[in-house]
């Protein structure tokens, strides 16, 4: 498999126990982020009703769809190219936005943008799932969080391990509200968010 990652094999079976729970009467999901299609292959075979539209962006798309085409899931959809931060990212509305470990690689711009993608993207009632390592109140979750934050800085300033409430802000202007806040193996959260009326 091109560009297989560890962290994304490990994490899988942690994030199916939490997505069989919010996933009951979802039948369409749209993830940000695929990257080597690993969660998608993995987690559509886990959920056959569930239609999987994964994204990356134009640089990672080929990899991607070499993967998934060699996995043959017939519930995952053709991949797609999108950029946050692109004005309309060219997909069909959906009950459910996923993506795992990628708002700490974005920039902090690019963080502004998927919010508001999704705000776009997500049904009246829909979920916005997000799995990764976040800071509350300025503080990081264990030692580990703040030397992988330092390495990312270092890295590229712009990204970096976000705070809850800065993300919730954003997540809160998009008519979306906090239903679950998970604390996940490995460090990491599983944050959900649940699409309401803007304002409410």
């Amino acid at each position: 498999m091109l560009n297989f990652s560890p962290s994304c094999e490990r994490n899988q079976q942690p994030i199916f126990e939490q997505l069989d729970k919010l996933l009951v009467n979802s039948r369409r999901m749209l993830e940000i982020g695929s990257g080597s299609g690993q969660h998608a292959l993995f987690f559509a075979n886990q959920f056959p009703l569930l239609s999987w539209q994964p994204t990356e962006l134009a640089m990672n798309h080929d990899a991607l769809q070499i993967n998934l085409a060699a996995g043959s899931v017939g519930n995952i959809l053709a991949p797609k190219v999108v950029d946050v931060c692109q004005p309309d990212w060219g997909v069909e509305p959906v009950d459910v936005v996923f993506t795992a470990n990628t708002l700490h690689i974005m920039g902090w711009a690019q963080v502004k943008c998927f919010f508001s993608g999704v705000g776009a993207s997500l049904e009246h009632g829909g979920q916005l799932i997000v799995y990764g390592p976040f800071r509350y109140a300025g503080e990081y979750t264990s030692a580990s969080n703040a030397e992988f934050d330092m390495w990312l800085q270092q890295r590229d300033p712009d990204s970096g391990i976000r705070d809850y409430s800065a993300v919730n802000a954003l997540a809160e202007s998009e008519g979306l509200r906090l239903t679950a806040d998970v604390t996940m193996p490995a460090n990491n959260q599983l944050l959900v968010w649940q699409k309401s009326d803007k304002g409410m």
